[in-house]
């Protein structure tokens, strides 16, 4: 079958190539693979030119010593607060608090923390005995943090030893930086297959097309697992609001306000993602869809023209909506294509895109690899034998669930049901429209 499937190939004109195979030449290779080559081409020899200007900033930083507050709201995730706050007295840059908050745990987290807060590791810490909502936690951490920049990371988490000396170097280089984004990456990659996979979907999209997002000026995401804020912008905004994708929704409103939103491959966290496809699903449909309440809903001004319009804004959100909900259809429209057209073809056409999209991949992660060298870190070789497995994940099984939950929350607006967040949170969140 496979070498029938190339003999089709090799006798297939240019034209007939483009018509069979259409959604991966002329929408996925052209935004995933040629876009973010040309952009890497000129972001890395660009980041070495600056080498002076990081280690001035660097400099800088060290003079000054601005308090960082580090907060970490969460619930049932005592287990791993010692370990983040192991991390956090191994870094370069040591003048931090650490801010954590106990949102209703019904574990062993209030003993872990008071434990860890009466030896000196915690700062101050903070239990609410009645559970309001990651937002809430870490609103509640806000009002009682002193630092001039405000990292915010979930319990779940620990970073390199140099990470919080360099996700602020971006605001002394530019005072126009609201917001900075870390380099997020599996620590539980060994765990499972789900997690082995997570771990090159991570390098794909938060390292590689992260980065290429932010050197575009387009990037609409600081991840809740690790970010950093300007503590005025935050306290302008009032904090974080209600919801399933609470991260993209305040990245965008400091974007709103004017401000810069970079990303920061070189400070690195490290967090642990779902190990079982199950657990995987329920928290893909979760961010899924914050993209229609937020993006579409929420922050549809960005669409129009108004006082504050900006383009580069506008391109941001229609780039999302573009390319994860309007050619989310475009798979629906290609079977019904080769079932209308080429139905005596279709095992080929099949074991073709699936070699076209392995290969994708295959340089996708040589894309990271060169960004790992770039930064004096090691490719993750080991990786590589998951890649034929990548089509099959982010092809179907994460196609499907995002269709799934466009469909849920465009009819039936099911984030503001969602378990994440206590039912009276969400109800007074979807009446205020928030």
């Amino acid at each position: 079958m496979i070498e029938q499937a190339f003999v089709f190939f090799i006798n297939l004109s240019g034209w007939q190539l483009l018509g069979y195979f259409w959604p991966f030449f002329m929408i996925d290779m052209v935004r995933y693979v040629l876009l973010e080559g040309v952009v890497l081409l000129q972001y890395l020899p660009q980041r070495k030119r600056k080498a002076a200007l990081y280690a001035a900033a660097r400099q800088q930083l060290f003079s000054q010593k601005p308090l960082i507050s580090v907060i970490v709201p969460g619930k049932n995730e005592g287990r791993y607060i010692p370990k983040l706050v192991q991390t956090l007295r191994q870094q370069s840059y040591p003048f931090y608090e650490l801010i954590v908050v106990d949102d209703g745990s019904d574990d062993a987290t209030p003993e872990i923390c008071r434990e860890l807060e009466r030896n000196g590791l915690i700062d101050c810490f903070i239990r609410n005995e009645i559970r309001g909502g990651k937002a809430s936690a870490a609103n509640t951490a806000l009002q009682f943090a002193k630092g001039r920049y405000i990292v915010h990371i979930d319990a779940d988490s620990h970073m390199e030893r140099d990470a919080l000396e360099t996700i602020l170097l971006p605001f002394l280089m530019d005072a126009d930086v609201g917001c900075v984004g870390g380099d997020v990456r599996v620590a539980n990659y060994e765990d499972s297959f789900a997690a082995q996979i997570q771990r090159i979907e991570y390098s794909k999209s938060i390292m590689v097309g992260r980065t290429v997002a932010s050197h575009l000026g387009l990037l609409r995401i600081v991840s809740g697992a690790y970010g950093a804020f300007r503590r005025d912008i935050l306290e302008a905004i009032h904090g974080w609001d209600v919801g399933p994708g609470l991260d993209g929704d305040i990245t965008l409103k400091i974007r709103k306000m004017g401000f810069k939103v970079v990303h920061e491959p070189a400070s690195v966290c490290y967090t642990n993602v779902p190990t079982s496809y199950t657990k995987l699903a329920k928290q893909r449909y979760r961010w899924d869809k914050s993209m229609i309440r937020f993006r579409l809903r929420k922050h549809r001004d960005i669409l129009w023209p108004s006082e504050s319009f900006r383009w580069r804004n506008f391109i941001t959100v229609a780039d999302n909506l573009f390319f994860n909900l309007l050619l989310d259809i475009k798979w629906v429209i290609y079977f019904f294509q080769i079932i209308q057209l080429s139905s005596g073809y279709i095992a080929f056409l099949i074991i073709l895109n699936y070699f076209f999209y392995v290969c994708a991949n295959l340089v996708q992660w040589l894309f990271s690899a060169m960004m790992l060298r770039s930064l004096n870190q090691k490719p993750m070789y080991q990786s590589v034998m998951f890649i034929p497995l990548m089509p099959i994940y982010t092809g179907t099984y994460l196609r499907l669930i995002r269709t799934f939950a466009y469909v849920m929350e465009l009819l039936h607006k099911r984030s503001y049901v969602d378990r994440w967040n206590p039912w009276k949170v969400s109800k007074i969140a979807k009446r205020n429209k928030l």
